[in-house]
């Protein structure tokens, strides 16, 4: 989560979503907020504390979180953008990064299909790089209520596009967008990895995300 005073946005940092590039691209936003370096400071207190201040709003934070720690007021008047990605492609994102750069948490699953199904097993010990990429999507973009109560939605599958929209509501030039993380060891597309029967996993476990989200499995075949 990204919260800015001065221009007066919170980008709520869902993962495997391009939102490391979207936080890389506004980082130099954060030297032109005189607020930067108060929160700055807030933030090593909180590190060194252990966050037992609770003065930081974490990197992967609900959009709920910060509207339950800021003054009513204030929140209201943010303007709150989230990008999301398709769920089938997003599990085939997040068994290569883990495989790449976190392999002792595959479980032992060399696989997609054999660590999709474990990662998806409610049985399996809470992990956070592991669940964080199972949370459902949606979870970060609704009150408590479940309403979306952020501005804009964007979409990994035009993130460029969808991010110049974004600057252009918080009244910004568009910084630069890179491509932080790009994956080198991924080159077949996403429906290759799956089976009728792990498709379906995806389908039911992503259920609301894949409704309140409009996604598909084959957006070729999907109408808008």
């Amino acid at each position: 989560m990204l919260l800015s005073p001065k221009y007066n946005f919170l980008f709520v940092h869902i993962a495997k979503t391009g939102g490391t590039s979207v936080r890389a691209a506004l980082e130099g936003l954060r030297w032109r907020d005189p607020w930067y370096y108060p929160m700055f400071l807030c933030s090593r207190l909180s590190h060194l504390s252990g966050h037992r201040i609770a003065s930081k709003l974490p990197r992967h934070a609900k959009v709920v979180a910060a509207q339950e720690l800021l003054p009513r007021e204030y929140f209201d008047a943010l303007f709150k953008f989230a990008f999301v990605r398709n769920p089938w492609d997003l599990q085939v994102s997040s068994f290569h990064h883990i495989r790449r750069e976190r392999p002792h948490y595959l479980g032992g699953n060399q696989t997609f299909e054999d660590f999709l199904r474990w990662k998806l097993d409610p049985e399996r010990p809470y992990q956070y790089h592991i669940d964080t990429s199972i949370t459902l999507q949606t979870d970060y973009l609704i009150d408590l209520s479940g309403k979306i109560i952020v501005d804009f939605v964007g979409r990994y599958e035009r993130l460029h596009q969808d991010f110049a929209i974004a600057c252009a509501c918080i009244g910004i030039q568009r910084p630069a967008l890179p491509h932080a993380r790009q994956a080198k060891d991924r080159t077949r597309d996403y429906r290759t990895y799956y089976s009728d029967a792990t498709a379906e996993l995806v389908a039911t476990h992503f259920a609301r995300d894949i409704g309140m989200l409009e996604y598909s499995f084959d957006p070729e075949s999907h109408s808008d």
